[in-house]
This record gives structure tokens, sequence and C-alpha cells, in this order.
């Protein structure tokens, strides 16, 4: 039964290698196409709640836009002060955009008492969006990435970005022509088998994807390996084993 069960592994692995190794051949083509879905040169904003979520959810796609010709910024809505640690983790957050190519002039931390990060506090909505709106008019953006209802790991930080994005569009106050994109969550069996993902991803629709060559891969590690402070043993569990930290699967709202 054990020699079995590694056998199936085994041939999961390979068929997940040879997804990748047809991705890595139709990257050119498949960078295009995105191109035209997504716009190429778009000012877009990505949109996060905490320092190391840029990494730990987000690289593929901050990555993918950058081969598309994306001129990135980022609007971090805490500081990550949950223990304390909010000077250092804003130190980390600038040394991880650094390794993803977002310049220090394109980030924006907001450290207030109206946005701790605390899983347990909800964001006003308003407010949250309010200061979504002016950021996006200011720096004329038009396509903004954040999370979806499910906020990836469920944390109330991440849905309360989703719910005042959702708020802005379906009240039709976004600039015109400005789109969001909303990075897709899955399940706990999906979200911890790496790569073995990509061909139920495949399988699904989703409106943009985005899957790392072996190349970015080490880049978002690197990224990710920025944010010294939260390394403890399960995040590097999550960084091996995570399909956020190779795939993104996202949908217009």
């Amino acid at each position: 039964m054990e020699a079995a069960g590694l056998l199936c592994l085994a041939a999961a692995a390979l068929l997940a290698w040879g997804f990748l190794r047809v991705w890595d051949s139709r990257e050119r083509t498949k960078s295009q196409e995105q191109a035209g879905v997504l716009g190429d040169g778009s000012r877009t904003l990505l949109v996060i709640a905490h320092p190391d979520d840029e990494a730990m959810f987000f690289a593929p796609t901050v990555l993918g836009l950058a081969r598309l010709g994306h001129r990135l910024s980022l609007l971090c809505f805490s500081a990550g002060n949950f223990y304390n640690q909010g000077e250092i983790r804003k130190k980390e957050l600038l040394q991880s955009c650094d390794v993803l190519g977002i310049p220090p002039s394109s980030i924006m931390i907001i450290d207030n008492r109206d946005f701790p990060d605390d899983p347990s506090v909800r964001w006003d909505t308003e407010r949250v969006a309010s200061i979504l709106l002016q950021h996006i008019e200011m720096n004329s953006i038009n396509l903004v990435v954040t999370f979806d209802e499910g906020g990836v790991s469920g944390h109330s930080n991440h849905i309360a970005l989703y719910a005042a994005m959702r708020t802005l569009h379906s009240e039709g106050r976004l600039p015109k022509g400005c789109s969001v994109l909303t990075l897709q969550s899955v399940n706990v069996l999906r979200k911890y088998i790496s790569l073995l993902d990509l061909p139920f991803t495949l399988l699904r629709r989703q409106d943009v994807l985005f899957v790392l060559t072996s190349k970015e891969v080490a880049q978002a590690k690197r990224a990710m390996s920025c944010h010294h402070s939260q390394l403890l043993w399960f995040r590097r569990l999550y960084v091996l084993f995570s399909r956020y930290m190779r795939i993104n699967s996202l949908y217009f709202l």
C-alpha cells in the first residue's frame, strides 16, 4: 500500500511537471493574450491588508503583470502590528517589494488606529472605500488587484478590502475605465498541493491566470524570505506547499 501511494504521488508530480512544461512553452503566447484582456502598460494598484500579503498571496500576479508591462503600485492598509512588530514589518515590505520590482516611491503603507492588524476587528467598509477611491483617483489607476470575498485565508482584514472594492464597483463610483481583479480563494486541499493544483485550475474558469516559471518561483521565495519576522515553521511549510506561491487565478468584478 505504501509503495502504491508513492507511485501515485510520483505520477501526480510528473503530471504537474508536464503541465508546467507546457505552460512554459506557451508563456509568451499566453502573456500576449492576457495583455489584450488586461491592457498593456496599465497603471495597476495592488491593495493588501498586511506586509507579506504581496509575496504570500500575490507574487504570481505581481510578476505576471510585470511581464505584461504594467506599472505597479501598492497600497497596504496596516503596518502588521498585531505583535508590536509594525516598524520591522514596514521595512520587510519595502525589501520584499524591491525583489518583486515595486519601487519605494510606488508604495503607501497606512498605519493608523482605524485599520488595526486584528482578525477580530471589522474595518469600516465606507472608510476603506473612501481611502481606496482617493488613492485610485490621485494616481490615475485603471486596474485594481485585491482579495475576493473569501480573503484566501478568511482573514477579516482581507475580506474588508474586497467589501470596500465591491461597494465602489457596485455603486459605480470607480473612475471610468478602472477595472477590479480579485484573487480566487480555494479550499484547503487545493491551497496546499502546490503545482499539483495546476490541472484542476486549468479545468476551471477564470478571467486571468498566472503561473510562475521556476525562475520566478525562486524570485517569489526571495521576496517572502524578506519577511524574517513572519517566517515561523508553519509559514516555511506554506512557502513550500502553497499554490499561491506559484499560481494565481483571478476574476473581474
